[in-house]
């Protein structure tokens, strides 16, 4: 039967045959995630509408990608050994976190502009132009390793699976290496802030969204080092077939990464909102290259 069994189309279950994810996906967490990135999803574009944050549209993609990798699986709740709705959610939830951790990377960006260029090994920008590439590399990685996983283990019998998942375990190693270089980088700026201009830092907003920064940053860790331990487990592990994991550890540590900040708005760190015109006292640490520290020169230096 299995054999025969056409994988295009949407069949009823099966008594005896697996589906791909090991288990039946479950329709009202599936619904449940879907409702959660959508209010996140349609919060950010007010918000970003709403204050001209433009940049704010990377969480409202990476939001959608969740809220389609969970349609996904809410589809396979049905059709659980359909191939198509098994590689929406595959792809889509590997691609959205990419998204989170570069919306995070250009808010330290503008968090060295409202502290001072002076407080961060490198420019601004250049922490979007390195990890996003660092992001790029690791999806196309993660990409690769996923499909060729993927299309083995829905062979009857099942194909070798472990050339795909070795390569996808190196794609999300890579990227979690970035994500702790850069929280090491985040750590450094937020301390030589400190003090030259702690002033600024004690300011509410200033505070949450570093506040929001630790926490989305501290779950796209967990999810990578989740994501790790289940595929070296392999396709028929126990993390991987076990859905309550799952849900713990990737679907609501990206909810926690994408919807803490629709409290603390990332528009907060935007240094042309009032934050670096306010604090015009600055200490001998603001000097750059012998010149006197100006909001402008620092706004100026962001874009290079």
């Amino acid at each position: 039967m299995a054999g025969r069994l056409n994988r295009d189309i949407c069949v009823a279950e099966i008594p005896g045959l697996g589906s791909p994810y090991g288990y039946v996906p479950s329709f009202a967490a599936g619904i449940a995630f879907c409702v959660v990135f959508a209010f996140s999803m349609f919060g950010h574009i007010f918000m970003a509408v709403k204050n001209k944050t433009w940049w704010q549209f990377i969480f409202v993609v990476g939001a959608l990608g969740e809220l389609i990798g969970w349609a996904g699986r809410t589809w396979s709740n049905k059709c659980q050994y359909q191939t198509t709705p098994f590689l929406i959610q595959i792809c889509s939830l590997i691609l959205a976190p990419a998204f989170f951790t570069a919306g995070i990377y250009v808010i330290l960006g503008r968090l060295i502009v409202t502290l001072g260029r002076h407080t961060s090994p490198i420019s601004p920008n250049m922490y979007l132009y390195i990890f996003c590439t660092v992001d790029v590399i690791s999806l196309v990685i993660q990409a690769v390793g996923g499909g060729m996983a993927s299309v083995a283990f829905q062979q009857d019998p099942i194909g070798n699976t472990d050339t795909g998942t070795r390569i996808m375990v190196a794609g999300v190693l890579f990227q979690l290496s970035a994500i702790v270089v850069f929280s090491f980088l985040f750590v450094w700026v937020v301390l030589k802030g400190l003090k030259s201009r702690g002033e600024v830092l004690r300011e509410t907003k200033v505070r949450l969204i570093l506040g929001a920064t630790v926490v989305s940053v501290a779950a796209l860790v967990a999810r990578a080092v989740y994501r790790t331990i289940e595929l070296l487990q392999g396709w028929e592990g126990y993390l991987i077939t076990t859905e309550k994991y799952f849900f713990a550890l990737d679907g609501a540590m990206m909810v926690l990464a994408v919807v803490v900040f629709n409290f603390a708005q990332p528009g907060w760190a935007d240094p042309w909102k009032g934050k670096i015109e306010n604090h015009s006292n600055v200490s001998q640490g603001d000097m750059v290259q012998g010149s006197p520290y100006t909001v402008e020169g620092d706004v100026d230096r962001y874009r290079k």
